[in-house]
């Protein structure tokens, strides 16, 4: 996803979420494909565009499964036995 490159209006609510740790900024936007909730993080300046079904996948986990994913955020370390 390119930061730079929004496809959504811009004239659609900005949500600003963060505490001591991370911040990030909320917003639908609608693409060619539809409505997406667009989630961009303020500090590395990065962006994911989430539609109704991966939104609905989250809720599929609690939070201790979401919480898993956080201990290795990047993916597996390559080259490492």
């Amino acid at each position: 996803m390119n930061v730079n490159n929004f496809e959504g209006t811009e004239d659609s609510v900005r949500i600003i979420i963060s505490n001591e740790f991370a911040s990030v900024e909320v917003r639908k936007v609608a693409t060619r494909n539809g409505e997406r909730l667009q989630i961009r993080s303020m500090g590395k300046q990065t962006t994911v565009r989430l539609d109704a079904i991966a939104l609905e996948a989250l809720t599929w986990s609690d939070a201790i499964e979401v919480g898993m994913a956080l201990e290795n955020p990047l993916g597996p370390e390559t080259g490492v036995s």
